[in-house]
């Protein structure tokens, strides 16, 4: 088992040229099963070709009674898939056992994003009257003027920002680019943060020998990671006394959130997302729903 793993991550990286993201989400997912799988069969993990839909009905139940999240346990089994479809192909599986499982039905749970009030007072939170609170500002400015994943907004480069003309150029998932336009606030603030940074600048090599500056980097000048992100979104959470839910990803829902509520149509909110699916962004459609329902109970004199 953990030898055919072995080979598929090494499939998804030279063949699919999957993220290092993807491929830790897979590794991650199929040695859950493998561990499983050795558990159920006292400690004697199986051939793949030896794993049957029962014994992967078996770990899906046992998913669901750990609590795992509804689209934790779809995730894992679209990987399921992915790997034996792979066993397929090299001949180590006859069939496919994860084919007939189905995913679980997706839950109704709305995403949480700020008022426009609330993403004014966080914004405002970073000082700018110092080299990291002018770097804070700028990731939260940006962050919320594109509508960017943290990994996104980690991955920036220098090379990657246009201040004249306001966009910049995202990397998103599946490696997929993008431009994404920002608004004044955000070119002022990367502007200010940008300036700080050359005083020091730290340049690194990209694939190709082409420079690779990162657009943000902590104090000792290397690229900032997604983790640092929230902890510094975490600061000014306790600093404001905002919602504690609040994650980098809740910039990015407020943003899809506001645009619509402020009349932008869904098909615009999905290009300027990156989703590759307009039923990834409907979701939004709820939320703004919610709040014109509201609105609408607050100010109709017959609404209740």
């Amino acid at each position: 088992m953990r030898t055919a793993l072995g080979r598929f991550l090494q499939y998804l990286r030279a063949e699919r040229n999957a993220s290092p993201l993807t491929i830790k989400s897979y590794r991650e997912d199929l040695t859950a099963l493998a561990d499983y799988l050795s558990e159920a069969r006292g400690g004697q993990c199986p051939e793949p070709l030896g794993v049957g839909v029962l014994e992967l009905r078996g770990y899906v139940a046992a998913l669901h009674e750990a609590g795992y999240a509804r689209t934790t346990i779809a995730r894992r089994l679209a990987s399921l898939r992915s790997f034996f479809r792979f066993g397929q192909r090299e001949g180590w599986a006859k069939s496919n056992p994860a084919k007939p499982l189905r995913n679980p039905r997706p839950g109704r749970s709305l995403p949480h994003f700020l008022s426009a009030a609330d993403v004014g007072r966080l914004l405002a939170a970073p000082p700018d009257n110092a080299p990291l609170g002018c770097r804070d500002r700028a990731i939260l400015e940006t962050m919320y003027s594109a509508g960017l994943r943290v990994s996104e907004v980690v991955g920036l480069n220098r090379g990657d920002v246009d201040l004249e003309a306001g966009i910049l150029r995202v990397r998103g998932k599946g490696r997929r680019e993008r431009l994404s336009p920002i608004g004044s606030y955000a070119v002022r603030a990367l502007k200010r943060w940008l300036a700080v940074c050359r005083l020091h600048p730290r340049e690194t090599a990209a694939p190709g020998g082409y420079p690779a500056a990162p657009a943000f980097v902590n104090r000792f000048g290397h690229r900032l990671t997604t983790r640092s992100v929230a902890r510094m979104l975490e600061k000014y959470l306790r600093q404001t006394g905002l919602d504690r839910r609040t994650t980098p990803h809740s910039l990015r829902h407020s943003f899809a959130t506001h645009l619509l509520d402020r009349g932008a149509d869904i098909r615009s909110v999905q290009e300027l997302l990156g989703h590759k699916s307009l039923v990834t962004t409907q979701i939004y459609t709820h939320v703004s729903t919610a709040v014109l329902r509201e609105i609408y109970e607050k100010a109709h004199p017959r609404a209740r």
